[in-house]
């Protein structure tokens, strides 16, 4: 059925522009303005969606809502036929007081009608559902100077979306995140997560930022509302809607159930909540753009903000006097975490050789941190993979390594080993693809990928030590993966290193090239989305490790990381991600086992050393400082 004509909407908006909610309320309840959306009316007053269902399943959906709270943000829930709801508005009656409702009969869509009067009696049985609304804070957006595209299209309705995020299930409800989305303004994509985060009652801050698809939407099929044109520069923004609840209710088959009709609210007498002017850095949220075609932004706090930076400042100190700070991509380490905050599969690589004879030639600096950033991804519930190659034996040693920090109970568990490139292969665009895609060819396996300490490929096509020494012979060429990994749709890189001869260093090739010793020769051209420089390689992992336990305890961050629904952690979820972080006596036990094994300082010694500098009197310490409070 159609929405209400252009004409009809015009004279509600303009009948009704200063009146009281109370005042719009009773021409609904006349029966007037029949599927009118309230979208502009009764600005600095909250409105409510509403889900109707019978007593008997009352208790799941209101759990359902608890455990869903961004779009199901549940504002007030009646007894069974009770019909108003005074703690939200003086003498309003939910049988009536809407434009329109959304009529459901064992899940199926039946009828749109002006009210529920002749439902009669059988209401007595059923609860009634308030949930706040978006258009609560259209009136905070545009005095934060945030402009509403649907308002200037002929005070048209929202589009609205249903995304492929899962809400958690409970008792027979179930379904998909519906959105809505509108076009903003990249400058003001922050302001407008800001006023909108404190009013948590009426959806609260966006639940995603940029690439539609990321979310399963595609911007040209609306699903609920109305198509909203954008304007050059707008990104889409997209907000937690109380049209899930609708959508629910399609999937669940109820016998009977109401919904109001999308975009037709009620309209409450209590004011909205008001944007704190002066919130606390805990309480700030800071957009960060991670990509910019398409575009794509994370949030979190401006306290967590500042802690990530601090680790960045202490990862890249160039004790060493190797120049790697004229490297440095600022804020690449806050990217570089978001980003693996929000991917479900990650693979890691690692490996640099010191010498081309002997048994084991690998050196100290890249497993370490790739270890520890392996641990944190697991206690975050991501699957990770460490891909090495086997063209000097690192597999092997890899295997052996991870295998003795299980049975020593220094890793709670395996860390999975896959070999890059194939057996009896030399790595290439081909297999690279196949490796990252899988069995359909498609699919990416990955959604990151990180490369530590990790050899990668010159100018010359060959792989060199900082020396210039060029070590090919003993590197198969993994630097494939990332470059098949740059062309594939929503799988970011990173590179960490620290001399400028690793994978992720084509990013600053130029810079390796004018500050580094030998630098035209040993500059790595293998670029990622995100390069992390430290001082150390070990010292950029451990610190990328603790960023992404931070992010998860940012309640800012792990709201948007769930798209607005599921529950924050629990305190046993904390407890494991506290236990997975790198510290010192565990990162000691990591260096115990690779000596044991005959991996070697960047002097060839074999020692408890890394990149010339011992253990305890100057890994330990940096150590410390990375974990800061938690140390």
């Amino acid at each position: 059925m159609a929405a209400a004509s252009p004409e009809i909407q015009k004279d509600l908006l303009e009948l009704m522009k200063d009146k009281t909610p109370r005042d719009v309320r009773l021409e609904f309840r006349k029966g007037k303005y029949f599927m009118a959306s309230t979208s502009g009316l009764c600005k600095g007053y909250k409105q409510a969606n509403l889900m109707i269902v019978h007593k008997d399943v009352a208790a799941d959906l209101e759990e359902y809502c608890r455990l869903n709270y961004g779009p199901m943000a549940l504002i007030f829930n009646s007894k069974p036929g009770q019909f108003n709801a005074p703690e939200l508005s003086y003498d309003s009656d939910v049988r009536t007081d809407v434009a329109a409702y959304n009529v459901f009969v064992n899940g199926e869509f039946s009828e749109t009608v002006p009210d529920l009067l002749k439902f009669g009696d059988q209401l007595n049985d059923f609860c009634f559902f308030y949930f706040g609304c978006s258009f609560s804070f259209d009136e905070a957006l545009l005095a934060g100077g945030i402009p509403l595209r649907n308002l200037e299209q002929e005070n048209t309705n929202v589009a609205m979306y249903k995304s492929n995020v899962q809400c958690h299930g409970c008792g027979c409800f179930h379904g998909n995140e519906v959105v809505s989305m509108k076009p903003i303004p990249k400058e003001l994509v922050e302001r407008s997560f800001q006023i909108t985060h404190p009013m948590g009652d009426v959806h609260g801050a966006p639940m995603h930022i940029g690439d539609p698809a990321v979310i399963g939407i595609d911007l040209d099929r609306t699903d609920y509302g109305v198509a909203t044109k954008f304007h050059e520069g707008d990104i889409p923004v997209f907000w937690p809607c109380g049209v899930t609840g609708l959508d629910t209710l399609k999937s669940v088959k109820l016998p009977l159930a109401f919904t109001h009709r999308p975009g037709c609210m009620l309209l409450t007498d209590t004011p909205s909540t008001k944007p704190n002017p002066n919130p606390a850095p805990e309480d700030l949220p800071r957009v960060v753009w991670l990509s910019d075609t398409p575009p794509l932004a994370s949030a979190l706090s401006q306290a967590t903000m500042d802690k990530i930076k601090k680790l960045e400042t202490a990862a890249i100190e160039d004790i060493g006097k190797r120049q790697i700070g004229h490297l440095l991509v600022e804020d690449d380490m806050l990217k570089s975490a978001l980003s693996l905050s929000h991917a479900k599969s990650v693979a890691i690589t690692t490996g640099f050789p010191v010498k081309l004879e002997g048994d084991n030639i690998f050196e100290t600096d890249g497993p370490p941190g790739a270890i520890a950033m392996a641990t944190i991804l697991q206690a975050l519930g991501k699957d990770v993979v460490l891909v090495v190659d086997d063209d000097g034996g690192l597999l092997g040693w890899m295997r052996k390594l991870v295998e003795m920090l299980v049975e020593r109970g220094v890793l709670s568990k395996a860390i999975p080993l896959e070999c890059y490139p194939p057996a009896g292969q030399s790595a290439s665009k081909e297999n690279a693809v196949s490796f990252l895609t899988g069995q359909d060819g498609r699919t990416p396996r990955f959604d990151h990928l990180v490369a530590i300490e990790r050899a990668g490929v010159a100018q010359d096509g060959g792989y060199h030590s900082a020396t210039g020494l060029d070590k090919s012979v003993k590197i198969g060429g993994i630097d494939a993966l990332f470059n098949a990994a740059r062309e594939m749709d929503r799988v970011f890189t990173t590179g960490i290193g620290d001399g400028g001869n690793e994978i992720g260093m084509g990013k600053v090739r130029d810079r390796v090239v004018t500050h580094i010793p030998k630098g035209d020769i040993v500059a790595c051209i293998t670029s990622t989305d995100y390069l992390v420089c430290a001082g150390v390689s070990n010292w950029g992992g451990y610190a990328l490790a603790v960023a992404l336990a931070l992010l998860r305890l940012c309640p800012i961050h792990d709201r948007y990381r769930r798209r607005a629904v599921g529950l924050p952690p629990t305190e046993e979820e904390i407890q494991s991600i506290m236990a997975a972080i790198p510290r010192v006596d565990k990162e000691g036990k990591v260096l115990e086992a690779m000596v044991e094994l005959g991996f070697m300082d960047a002097t060839g010694e074999v020692k408890m050393a890394v990149d010339w500098l011992p253990f305890y009197d100057v890994h330990a310490n940096k150590i410390k400082e990375i974990l800061g409070d938690w140390s």
